[in-house]
C-alpha cells in the first residue's frame, strides 16, 4: 500500500508540512482546469505557510479506471516519475521544480508537487504561437535531445516501438478515420482516404524506423498545450509520454500539428533545429533529420486521428481543436510529400 497520499482528499497539512520541510496551517485544493489532466489528475494547492500565501500543483493518478489501465498500459505514471527524480536534475531545459515525489511499483499510483509557473502563460493549439516562441522551443529541444543523445541511462524509458504503441496506433487509426472522414471531408487531402488501411499496417515499420539509432529521449507529447512561455524563455510541462526516439519525433509533433501553415513554411525550422543540435556537439547528418522528420511527420496523422476523433466535437473548443490539429496535420503532409511513403 502506497504511503503517500494517492488523491487530493487524502491531502492533509501534517503531510504538506513534512514533505515541503516548513509548517503549513491550512490549505485548499481545486482542480487546475476543464480538460487537463486525462489520464492524471492535475490539482492547485494554494497554502499558508510563515512566507505567506504559496501554490504549487499536485498531481496524482486519474480517479477514473479507465484512464488509469490506459495509463498503467504505458508506464506513464512511472515515466512521469523518472523523469522529475532522476532526468529533469541532469538537465539546463526548464520543467516545473519538483517538491515532491512518489511512485508505488505495486499500485502505479504516484504524487507529484510541482512549480506552480507563475509569470508564464501557457500555449494553445487553437491560438498557435509566434516565430520567436517557436524558435525558443526548438532551442530547448535540442538541448534535451543532446543531452539525452545515446544515453544508455534512465533504462525503464523504452525505445517506443513497443507491442503496445503498435497495437494502440493502429486500433486508434481504425476507430478513429471513420469520425474523420464523415466528420472532416472537406479538408482532407485528395487520396488520404484510400491510403489509411496500407498506414495502419505499416505503422510497426515506421515505428521500427524513428526508434532505430541514433536516437534520444523525447518529451513525447509535444504540443502547445504542453509549453509555458514567459518573454523568450519556454517551459515544458506533462512528461507521462517520455521515450526514446529520432529526435525528429519532438520536433515533427510540435512543428506539424502546433504551427499553422504560413508560419510552418516561413522558416527552414527542420535545419534550425540541426543547427542547433550541432552547436551542443553533435554529430548528425542534415539529411537524415530531414528525412526522419518526414517519417515522423507521416506518423504522426495516426496522432492527429486518435486525438481529433476522440475529443466532444459537439463541444465547439473540441470541434475547433480537432479542425486545427487535424488543418496543420494535413498540410504537413501535402507540403513534404509524406504520404508518398506509404507503400
Amino acid at each position: 500500500m502506497a504511503d503517500f497520499p494517492q488523491s487530493p482528499d487524502a491531502i492533509d497539512a501534517s503531510w504538506l508540512s513534512s514533505v515541503l520541510g516548513k509548517p503549513v496551517s491550512e490549505f485548499t485544493v481545486a482542480p487546475l482546469g476543464e480538460g487537463v489532466g486525462i489520464l492524471g489528475l492535475v490539482t492547485r494547492v494554494t497554502m499558508t505557510t510563515p512566507e505567506g500565501t504559496e501554490t504549487l500543483i499536485a498531481k496524482f493518478q486519474s480517479p477514473i479506471e479507465g484512464n488509469r489501465d490506459i495509463a498503467n498500459l504505458y508506464s506513464m505514471y512511472q515515466r512521469e516519475y523518472i523523469f522529475y527524480t532522476e532526468i529533469a536534475p541532469t538537465l539546463s531545459v526548464r520543467s516545473p521544480a519538483c517538491y515532491y515525489a512518489a511512485y508505488d511499483e505495486t499500485t502505479k499510483a504516484f504524487v507529484l508537487l510541482l512549480e506552480d509557473l507563475a509569470g508564464y502563460r501557457i500555449g494553445d493549439q487553437i491560438t498557435g504561437c509566434s516565430e520567436s516562441e517557436t524558435e525558443a522551443v526548438i532551442s530547448s529541444l535540442a538541448a534535451l535531445h543532446a543531452a539525452t543523445w545515446m544515453t544508455d541511462d534512465f533504462a525503464p524509458i523504452e525505445r517506443h516501438n513497443t507491442e503496445n504503441q503498435i497495437a494502440g496506433m493502429q486500433a486508434g487509426l481504425g476507430a478513429g478515420w471513420p469520425v474523420i472522414a464523415e466528420q472532416f471531408s472537406s479538408i482532407i487531402p485528395e487520396g488520404l482516404d484510400d491510403k489509411i488501411g496500407a498506414l495502419t499496417e505499416q505503422v510497426p515499420q515506421l515505428l521500427e524506423g524513428i526508434t532505430r539509432d541514433p536516437i534520444c529521449i523525447n518529451h513525447g507529447d509535444l504540443r502547445l498545450d504542453n509549453i509555458f512561455f514567459a518573454d523568450s524563455q519556454v517551459a515544458l510541462v506533462d512528461f507521462q509520454a517520455i521515450c526514446r526516439y529520432a529526435p525528429e519525433h519532438d520536433l515533427a509533433y510540435f512543428l506539424t500539428q502546433s504551427l499553422n501553415q504560413s508560419l510552418r513554411n516561413k522558416r527552414d525550422w527542420v535545419a534550425n533545429y540541426h543547427a542547433a543540435l550541432t552547436q551542443h556537439g553533435i554529430n548528425y547528418p542534415l539529411e537524415t533529420c530531414r528525412a526522419r522528420f518526414k517519417a515522423c511527420t507521416l506518423y504522426f496523422l495516426c496522432y492527429a486521428v486518435v486525438i481529433a476523433s476522440a475529443l466532444d466535437l459537439a463541444n465547439e473548443r473540441g470541434q475547433r481543436l480537432a479542425e486545427t490539429i487535424l488543418t496543420n496535420c494535413f498540410s504537413a503532409l501535402v507540403d513534404l510529400d509524406a504520404l508518398s511513403l506509404i507503400d
